[in-house]
Order: C-alpha cells, then sequence, then structure tokens
C-alpha cells in the first residue's frame, strides 16, 4: 500500500486497553503516566489537527486489576459491583490521557483543550450476552492458577488465544450512546474528546427513563462503531499492538493484510482467523461499521498512527 489518503477531517479513534497498559508493566502510578506521556507523543501528529476527533479506549488489563484488588482486601473492604468498577477505570485512564494529551499539545505551543466523559451506555437487559460471558479481563493466567481463581474467588476462566487463561465477563452489546449529543457538541467547537471508555458504564433503562447499572462490560470496538455511525463519522482507527492484522496467525502461513474488502474481512472472519478475546471484536465491530455505510476502517499499531491513517502501513477495510 504505497498511495498517501487525505487525513479525514472527522474521525474517531479507539485504543485497545493492551496498548495503554501492556503486559509486563507492574502496573505502577509512574507507569501508567510514562504509558501515557508516550501515548500522547505517537497521536502528537492527529491530536494537533483541526479536526473533529473523538477517542474511545479499552479497560481490559484496568477492571481486570480493580476486580483483583477487591478480591484480594474482600475481607476488609466491600467490592463495587461491575459498573462501578468500569466507571473507575474509566475515569482514571480518561485523566491520565487528558493530562497527557494537553501538556504534549501545550508543549507544541497548541491551546487545544482535551475532555473526558464518564460515558454510560444502555444495553438491553435480555441481551444473550449476560448468560454467556466471553469478555476478557485482567491478566493472564497458567492453567493451574485459573483453575485456582476458578474454585476460590468463583470467576468465570477461558483460554484466550494461546497466551493463557483470563477471567471473562458478561458483554452485552451497546444500544445507547447516552449523552451523544454532548460528545457531538464538544467535538464539534474543536475540543478533543474522550468518551466510552471501557465501552461505556453498562447500564439499563426502566419506567420514566430511570437507569441504573448491570453487571457487565461492553466491548468498545463495538461501541466505538455505534457511536462512530450515530455522529456520521465516516472513517474508524482502531489502535492496537499490532501494525496490521493477520491470518493463520502464528503459524508458518501466517499472512498480513493490507487493504481488504468488508466481504473478504468476513470470510476470514467466519474461518475463524480472529479470537474472540483478541483480533475478533475489532473485525466484528468494522464489518458491522462498513456494512452500515462506514467508507474506511484502519487497524493498526499505536506507535504507527498516522502513517496507517495515510495509507502506509495498518489494514483497511473498505466497502465491496
Amino acid at each position: 500500500m504505497t498511495e498517501t489518503r487525505d487525513i479525514p477531517r472527522r474521525l474517531i479513534l479507539a485504543i485497545g486497553g493492551n496498548a495503554i497498559h501492556p503486559s509486563g508493566i507492574a502496573g505502577t502510578s509512574e507507569e501508567q503516566v510514562q504509558i501515557a506521556a508516550d501515548t500522547a507523543k505517537a497521536l502528537l501528529p492527529l491530536l494537533a489537527l483541526d479536526n473533529e476527533l473523538v477517542i474511545t479506549h479499552g479497560n481490559g488489563p484496568g477492571v481486570g486489576k480493580v476486580l483483583m484488588r477487591q478480591a484480594l482486601a474482600s475481607g476488609a473492604v466491600a467490592p463495587m459491583s461491575l459498573d462501578i468498577c468500569v466507571a473507575n477505570t474509566q475515569g482514571v485512564t480518561a485523566y491520565l490521557l487528558v493530562q497527557a494529551f494537553e501538556n504534549a499539545l501545550r508543549l507544541a505551543d497548541n491551546q487545544r483543550h482535551v475532555v473526558g466523559l464518564v460515558t454510560q451506555v444502555e444495553v438491553d437487559p435480555e441481551d444473550p450476552g449476560f448468560k454467556n460471558p466471553t469478555k476478557p479481563v485482567g491478566y493472564f493466567y497458567p492453567q493451574d492458577k485459573a483453575r485456582e481463581l476458578s474454585e476460590t474467588l468463583g470467576w468465570t476462566m477461558k483460554e484466550d488465544a494461546g497466551r493463557g487463561y483470563r477471567m471473562v465477563v458478561a458483554s452485552p452489546e451497546p444500544k445507547h450512546i447516552c449523552d451523544i449529543s454532548l460528545v457531538e457538541a464538544l467535538a464539534q467547537r474543536g475540543n478533543v474528546v474522550i468518551a466510552g471508555g471501557g465501552g461505556g458504564v453498562p447500564v439499563v433503562r426502566g419506567d420514566h427513563g430511570v437507569r441504573k447499572g448491570v453487571e457487565a462490560v461492553i466491548d468498545k470496538d463495538l461501541t466505538t462503531a455505534h457511536m462512530a455511525k450515530v455522529l456520521g463519522f465516516e472513517e474508524i482507527m482502531i489502535l492496537t499492538a499490532v501494525s496490521k492484522v493477520a491470518i493463520n496467525f502464528g503459524t508458518p502461513d501466517q499472512r498480513e493484510l493490507g487493504e481488504i474488502t468488508v466481504s473478504e474481512a468476513r470470510k476470514h472472519h467466519q474461518e475463524g482467523h480472529f479470537p474472540a478475546g483478541s483480533m475478533g471484536p475489532k473485525i466484528e465491530a468494522a464489518i458491522r461499521f462498513i456494512e452500515g455505510g462506514g467508507k474506511r476502517v484502519v487497524i493498526g499499531h499505536l506507535n504507527e498512527a498516522l502513517p496507517a491513517l495515510q495509507g502506509q502501513t495498518g489494514t483497511h477495510i473498505i466497502p465491496d
């Protein structure tokens, strides 16, 4: 892929939870601040543009850590429900990114503002995802440790794409992003808007519009695609820890994908190339977005955001 593409005037960008909380770190405050600063440095070419820019982010590693802290401290501190855990990690991550993004902009003599919104996302209380937990959160564990956690804490543990076992929780689909008009208004005024973190705080709506939280974690890529559709954005960028999507991943026949049609993406997905715990949700979100009228989804490495957006790298999924 060598053709240089124009940078879209309106863009929604999703940052993977493992990209902003990579494996192998202890997760100290100092590490989190540094990772946020590195993320800001990588995204500065996009942050500094005169554009409408909305950013979502994952929280799988973070919410898993909160659940582990609660389990370890259960004898002394009352645990929080899962929706509050999501809100907790959403707020912390937004704080770190807002500060890091604005610091990077100020050092570049750019006065653009960044705002983080605690975002509720409505789900269907009858969603089948509540009965079949699939969303991996937290750390990777070997099989014997996973069995121990399952027996002692009651966690549902599943193997995750050959990388170990992780806790899985209910993951209903997003139906309505609360206060989406506020996201739109802030973006149109030139602010970088961080919203829908961790897929949004999962809530259900009852009589008279009364909402309450539910025990779940919504997939952030599906929320991103839904948000882009509602806002009328034509392009999505999903940033992760790899430069391109690959089929036959981890085998001698591994092949990276450049530009593919949505039909090709669906075919590869149906053939089982994209595990549910890693690339699967990103491809599913891309397919839904393109089939719903979107023009392009770019999946690429966090540190290659601008060249991927320009078409120099990354996997680009387009209409047939």
